[in-house]
């Protein structure tokens, strides 16, 4: 049975299909992230955990914005271009005007480089389709809406969670796993293609030059070098294994092992890991692999 339309209905229904959406993307984002190279694939979701409450609340404050700045603009926008040119509203005006709207900010927003128009046209198509939901379900006169929003977008999201779930323990989806390597394999030298090196030998002698050493929370970088030695902690699997290295004044933060069985890495982080501000080091051309 249908009902007439209440913006504040509108509302919490369009809020709640961009909450779905965002938690969808979420879910997505996660299975997808553990079959790319990543450094922090192998991590723990613990400090995430403990921050859902908050991010669910500013996720509350933001598609309640989005709602109300452009999901209901859109649907009266919508039921005009319907009234003008067809007599009347139509389902398929919302996605018209939507896109309409979208890709006129492309003029306003995109920089004189051309090149970028591109991926800016990409980003408001997304944005389109994105909006474009929340806009033809919060449009709805029907009765007892919000309920069947909520345990149907539910469902789906939990649905997909489970198929990316069974698709990684199957073997389906390959996740990701950082190479195994041997103290063998290690030596040479290593470089950030900038300048800095790091040689390792075999018999465990290491020499830095102009490496980037991790500033903890400090803005400039500094630079190390010198003669020291280094040794591969293998740790209990591919993430826990680590290369020490104690050279001159630069610090013992261990590397962690990265990239691929073809393109080995050795990274840390610079500054705050929560920034994921990685400094890499890889085989330099001619070192033996």
């Amino acid at each position: 049975m249908e009902q007439k339309r209440s913006y504040g209905r509108m509302l919490l229904v369009s809020t709640l299909v961009l909450l779905l959406e965002a938690a969808l993307a979420v879910v997505v984002a996660m299975v997808l992230g553990q079959t790319r190279e990543s450094p922090n694939s192998g991590g723990n979701y613990a400090l995430g955990i403990l921050a859902l409450p908050f991010l669910a609340l500013v996720g509350v404050v933001l598609a309640a914005v989005v709602s109300a700045v452009l999901v209901l603009p859109a649907i009266w926008l919508s039921d005009a271009l319907g009234r003008r040119f067809g007599g009347r509203t139509a389902w398929w005006w919302v996605p018209l005007a939507i896109g309409a709207v979208t890709l006129a900010t492309v003029v306003l927003m995109v920089p004189a480089d051309r090149t970028e128009w591109g991926r800016a046209i990409e980003w408001r198509l997304l944005a389109a389709a994105l909006l474009t939901a929340p806009a033809l379900i919060g449009r709805s006169r029907r009765r007892r809406l919000f309920v069947p929003v909520l345990l149907w977008g539910t469902l789906a999201v939990a649905g997909t969670g489970a198929v990316g779930a069974l698709a990684l323990g199957t073997g389906l989806l390959p996740e990701y796993r950082p190479p195994t390597v041997t103290p063998a394999a290690l030596a040479g030298t290593w470089s950030d293609g900038k300048g800095g090196t790091l040689t390792l030998t075999p018999d465990g002698r290491a020499t830095a030059s102009g490496v980037d050493e991790d500033t903890s929370f400090d803005d400039a970088v500094k630079k190390c070098a010198g003669q020291g030695t280094w040794m591969l902690r293998p740790g209990t699997n591919a993430w826990d294994q680590a290369v020490d290295v104690n050279v001159g004044d630069c610090s013992r933060e261990a590397w962690n092992v990265g990239g691929t069985e073809s393109r080995v890495t050795l990274y840390h982080y610079i500054g705050d890991p929560d920034s994921w501000d990685l400094y890499e080091l890889r085989k330099a051309p001619g070192s033996p692999r």
